[in-house]
């Protein structure tokens, strides 16, 4: 047999496809030929390739084999199709089960012992491959865990190409290699335990931050150092409910795509908190080649938290107006472009100057007026449009409690609150695309079954038109109000309900 076929999968973005690696011996001058649009790193893989085989005593033979990657015109980036290329030119000479190479994806780089090493990107490269049919994959045993969390697909962990090419019915020794591990640096952090009941005072904020839970509504908090910013931010993600299957796999799938390890499928939200030296690019995501998921993706399901937002460039911050809006964000590049989702709580935190002492009482600001203003023109106008709740913080003037009796308000029965009014919300919006109050239609809201009465809804038409209030933030405080209505377990609003919700968008109020 001259002619070796298999499956092997690239992924642009989030989305995968399937790569059919053909192999082909012919009678010409001897050589190694990759075609089919791929890129620098497939390319190389030919000699990559020729050593692992011959290192595993799988030499290929010395005639021109050409290894077609189809369909051609769809550009290929990585070393992911390693094995795919190797197995499918092993079997143009040796006896492998056709069958078998016809129903299999192949995953991993190699190396030039002919191990099979780790590989970004494992996660969502099976979960195409479930969805195109194919129930089969070998990945490198080091990327075996992550691969076994599709449920459905039959997934065997590969250490060398010896192993692999014995899943497929070849006679070969086993060359007792050990596998190849993922990276130390990429080791599995985990999320730190922390409690709403270690907040002391700032009990509108914590209110406020439960009303953001229940709608998924981003939140700006401006206030001193040591107002308790970044100690309120940290414990939102345990006051959100665990994800489902769906978004629990999507944040796994972003995370391997990152390049970090994926030991489990959690269903803790994720918590993203980039330095405030980050670029565009690293909020965004990108890369000039393969494309990974940045901050603004890798944050979806969860909460992105940018800390010393004045510190930011105007840029990165700007950056992040169209996915707030629009939940997805698409990276352009030649010849291609990758789409990652954007649904994420957004929570900035930030000083009321550089010295932090604006505004504080008893403290003395060294900030001239310029710098201030230089300082907080950081969040334009548009990005503030997108805030749904705006909380000026106080540093608190009590180190504990005034009263040991009284019930502290704990993450538990934070969360428990926040889950009855999401529950609220989506029966509510039965029938409707959306599941939680932030993802709402601003046009429904105005003029849908649930619109509020001319009477109720007066004093958010009159900010309006005071020109105190867009729009946008005209439908971002009626979902506000709506959250507010879920926690309380009423089924309508009232005026009280928009006054609150009006409060907390404090830019209405100016």
């Amino acid at each position: 047999m001259t002619l070796g076929r298999t499956w092997g999968v690239v992924l642009t973005g989030l989305s995968g496809d399937l790569v059919e690696v053909e192999a082909d011996l012919s009678n010409q001058v001897p050589g190694f030929q990759i075609i089919g649009l791929a890129d620098k790193a497939i390319g190389e893989a030919h000699q990559r390739v020729y050593n692992a085989c011959a290192n595993s005593a799988l030499p290929l033979p010395r005639r021109k084999l050409t290894v077609n990657l189809s369909p051609a015109s769809l550009p290929k980036q990585g070393s992911g199709l390693d094995v795919a290329i190797a197995i499918a030119a092993i079997a143009t000479e040796q006896a492998m089960d056709a069958a078998s190479l016809a129903s299999t994806v192949h995953i991993g780089e190699l190396g030039l012992d002919g191990r099979l090493r780790p590989v970004p990107g494992v996660l969502p490269a099976v979960l195409a491959a479930a969805r195109a049919g194919i129930t089969r994959v070998v990945v490198p045993a080091a990327n075996r865990t992550e691969a076994e969390l599709v449920s459905g697909v039959e997934v065997t962990g590969a250490v060398d190409l010896r192993d692999v090419a014995r899943h497929h019915g070849l006679d070969v020794e086993d060359a007792g290699l050990d596998p190849v591990p993922i990276a130390v640096a990429a080791t599995f952090a985990a999320p730190e335990r922390v409690d709403l009941a270690d907040v002391i005072g700032q009990q509108d904020a914590v209110d406020a931050l439960i009303v953001a839970a229940a709608g998924g509504h981003h939140v700006l908090m401006s206030g001193p150092p040591g107002a308790g910013k970044t100690m309120l931010a940290r414990r939102l993600p345990g006051i959100l409910p665990d994800l489902d299957d769906a978004a629990a796999l999507q944040t796994a799938s972003l995370r391997s795509l990152a390049g970090l390890p994926v030991p489990a499928l959690s269903r803790t939200p994720p918590f993203e908190a980039p330095h405030h030296s980050a670029s565009v690019a690293a909020l965004v995501g990108g890369g000039s080649r393969t494309v990974r998921p940045g901050a603004i993706a890798r944050a979806s399901g969860g909460v992105l938290f940018l800390d010393e937002a004045g510190e930011y460039s105007g840029q990165a911050l700007d950056a992040l107006r169209q996915p707030l809006e629009s939940g997805a964000i698409e990276i352009h590049r030649a010849g291609f472009r990758a789409s990652f989702p954007a649904r994420f709580q957004l929570i900035l935190a930030t000083n009321p100057c550089p010295c932090g002492n604006y505004g504080v009482p008893g403290g003395a600001c060294v900030c001239p007026s310029l710098a201030i203003r230089r300082y907080l023109g950081k969040l334009s106008g548009p990005l503030l449009d997108r805030i749904d709740i705006e909380l000026s913080l106080q540093r608190v003037a009590v180190a504990r409690r005034p009263d040991a009796d009284t019930a502290v308000l704990t993450t538990a029965v934070a969360r428990e609150r926040v889950a009855h009014a999401r529950e609220r919300a989506q029966s509510r919006l039965r029938g409707t695309p959306w599941r939680m109050n932030a993802q709402v239609s601003g046009s429904w809201l105005r003029t849908g079954p649930m619109a509020p009465e001319p009477s109720i809804r007066r004093p958010l038409d009159a900010a309006l038109h005071r020109g105190s209030l867009t729009l946008r933030g005209y439908d971002r405080v009626l979902r506000v109000a709506w959250s507010i209505v879920d926690l309380a377990g009423r089924e309508r609003l009232s005026v009280a309900d928009i006054g609150r919700a009006l409060y907390l968008k404090k830019g209405a109020l100016a």
